[in-house]
């Protein structure tokens, strides 16, 4: 290893701070003679917090800034959650490494005296700007009143209580990574809320051509998780979709096969689309891309035709 400085580039929120931070002492771990460095790059999306994100352009907004500066020298690595990474990279860079999964599930933290989510009176308030877990909970529940709320993981955490919300719906990986563990009151599982498409998995972008620090982040690909992602990623890619419209996917490898579960909806929950399918692991892209051609065949489509439409500049980003 004859590298001496390593420079990585990440959104300066607390989250992304703890992701980079962790990618880095992993570094640090392995190449003692290495120097790993954090640059802080503020995104689009870091600055615009009282406007949906989908009126100016969903998810590359905090991406955009951070490729830029790799283009451009200033940093060599990239770290994001998975869930933030767009399915199209500018030319010359790629995905590099996928980290194993934490828990992908979504949790749910509820006002006190509810002991779940499924007890909230009619007509409850429900914080979340995240339109697959609206439409996943109102397919079960429409009586519920959904509430955006954006802003890091301490800042909804807070609306619960700021906004008289009566739940608070976030990413299981950011509690946990943040510590906020205890105040978990309910883990949603899977078959209630589809995982966000990458969720709990992190994501190390960098140069095509870097071949030397290429070489060194290698280590923290996770096959498993790799193969689960990149499926679910190809399903969001064939469906063409983003944060502004519902669509969830969640992958898990057993041995071999690949288990791929891929929804679709309206904002409403009114009309879902859900359909699971397995195959082999060496074809997670191929199994993504079909099951995104079989919710199309079913509709999904015209579904999400309705949603752009319709809705675009009434949601918000789902970072947490």
């Amino acid at each position: 290893m004859s590298r001496k400085l390593l420079r990585i580039g990440t959104r300066a929120s607390q989250l992304a701070l703890w992701q980079a931070n962790w990618v880095k002492s992993e570094l640090e771990e392995r190449y003692p003679g290495m120097e790993v460095t954090l640059t802080k790059i503020k995104t689009q999306g870091d600055k615009i917090l009282d406007v949906p994100l989908a009126m100016v352009g969903g998810k590359g907004l905090f991406v955009k800034e951070i490729e830029e500066a790799m283009l451009r020298g200033e940093i060599d690595i990239a770290v994001h959650s998975m869930k933030d990474v767009p399915t199209i990279f500018p030319e010359g860079l790629a995905l590099r490494c996928i980290t194993e999964r934490e828990d992908c599930r979504d949790i749910v933290i509820l006002r006190p005296g509810v002991a779940t989510w499924r007890d909230l009176p009619q007509g409850a308030r429900i914080g979340t700007s995240a339109l697959r877990r609206k439409a996943q909970l109102l397919h079960l529940r429409p009586d519920l009143q959904m509430v955006d709320i954006r802003g890091n993981v301490e800042t909804r955490i807070r609306k619960l209580t700021e906004d008289h919300l009566d739940a608070v719906i976030l990413a299981a990986a950011g509690m946990h990574r943040l510590g906020f563990t205890g105040q978990i009151g309910e883990y949603l599982p899977v078959d209630v809320s589809i995982p966000a498409i990458g969720q709990g998995a992190l994501g190390i972008e960098s140069r095509i051509d870097d071949h030397e620090t290429n070489a060194l982040i290698n280590f923290f690909n996770h096959p498993e998780t790799d193969w689960a992602v990149r499926a679910e990623r190809a399903f969001l890619k064939r469906l063409e979709g983003g944060c502004q419209v519902p669509i969830a996917c969640h992958g898990t490898v057993a041995g071999e096969l690949l288990t791929l579960t891929g929804f679709v909806s309206d904002c409403d929950g009114v009309r879902c689309l859900k359909k699971t399918v397995t195959g082999p692991v060496e074809q997670a892209q191929q199994i993504g891309s079909s099951l995104g051609d079989d919710l199309l065949i079913q509709g999904a489509g015209k579904i999400l035709n309705e949603v752009y439409q319709h809705e675009t500049f009434n949601v918000g980003k789902e970072d947490v």
